[in-house]
Parts: structure tokens; sequence; C-alpha cells
């Protein structure tokens, strides 16, 4: 379990398909502080560490989990957002995050404001996920407040030092982003369809 809080940067500095799973090899700060088997969220996407070495660590991920986000495009070079599993006991500074990516959304606008920018994502409806206005939206493992929300179609807002910490800053219209929606959402809205 995560908050969404992102914790660092990471740069991919090696990737390596073996069959259908792809070993993730990173540059982190944090990198020392790690162990085997410990759960990290990469850019929202929960993955077990499986080798260290050095400032470097290797993370796999399966085929399943390539086909639901956009972890099959990074590159070597890329920055990526970093979370340790939370600790029970201490301050939730985000929301309940899972580290288990719904869907793909992709970035459709970018509008800077007063200091701030607005983002605005698009995300297939047939997933049947939603979005409420102030409700919680965790994009690349960065917990945010949904700004607006249309049917597949929502927008938030990010500050300076979010933009800054975050991959947010290269975000260009077209990113494909990993999208976890809020559980209580996902709930509700399973319930409300069994009830259909």
């Amino acid at each position: 379990m995560f908050t969404g809080i992102i914790e660092t940067l990471g740069e991919i500095k090696q990737l390596k398909k073996d069959g259908g799973n792809l070993h993730i090899t990173v540059f982190s700060p944090i990198t020392h502080e790690l162990k085997i088997d410990q759960s990290v969220a990469h850019n929202g996407v929960c993955l077990t560490v499986v080798a260290l070495h050095g400032d470097t660590y290797t993370v796999t991920a399966i085929e399943e989990t390539l086909e639901k986000t956009n972890l099959d495009q990074l590159e070597v070079g890329d920055p990526v957002n970093l979370e340790r599993a939370m600790i029970l006991g201490s301050r939730l500074d985000g929301h309940l995050v899972q580290g288990h990516v719904d869907q793909t959304g992709t970035c459709i606008a970018i509008d800077q404001k007063d200091g701030s920018w607005f983002f605005t994502f698009e995300y297939e409806p047939s997933k049947n996920n939603v979005t409420i206005e102030k409700g919680s939206i965790t994009i690349d493992g960065t917990s945010l407040t949904v700004v607006d929300s249309k049917k597949n179609l929502f927008s938030v807002a990010i500050i300076p030092y979010t933009y800054e910490h975050t991959r947010f800053n290269t975000y260009t219209i077209g990113t494909e982003v990993n999208l976890e929606f809020d559980v209580i959402g996902k709930y509700v809205s399973r319930l409300m369809g069994l009830q259909q």
C-alpha cells in the first residue's frame, strides 16, 4: 500500500526483455535503503526489488503488467516516479494507493495559470472507471485531487513543487500515463454495476 506522495525520481539505466517479462534496472538515491523482496511503486506500479547492484536495483514487470501500464514505453535515461510502501502508524499525506494500475490515460491538454499547471487526461471508458470532482486519482503514482470531471475525462492542478519533483515536467500532449482510480470509488462503481 502506498500514499501517492512521490519520494524521489529514479533514472532508468537498463531494460532487458526476458520472454514476456521486462527487467528494469533503476539508478536511485534510495537504493542503499532498499532490500530484496521490498515493494516499490514505479510510476504508480507496485514492483518487487529482485536485485541490488551498488547504486542501482532491478525489478521485473510481467507481461500482464506491461499490457496494463505504460512501463513498456520506458527508455534508458527516462525519469521514473518512486515511492516505497507506506509505514503503518505514520501520517497518510496522499490517499490510499494500492500500486495496481487500472488503465492508462493520455494527456490531451496542458495549461499554465498563475504559477500552477492544469493537466487534462482522457481515458478509455470501457473499463467503467470514474472520477469525481474533489475526488482522488493517482497519475504515474502521484496522488492528486480531481479538479474537473467529465465522462472519461478529468483535469488536475499541479503546484510548482510537484511539477519540479515528479515526471509531470516531462509530459507533453499525447503522453501516456498510468492511472489508478480511487479504491472506494472502484468498489462503489462495481456494486452499482452488480445491482443493474
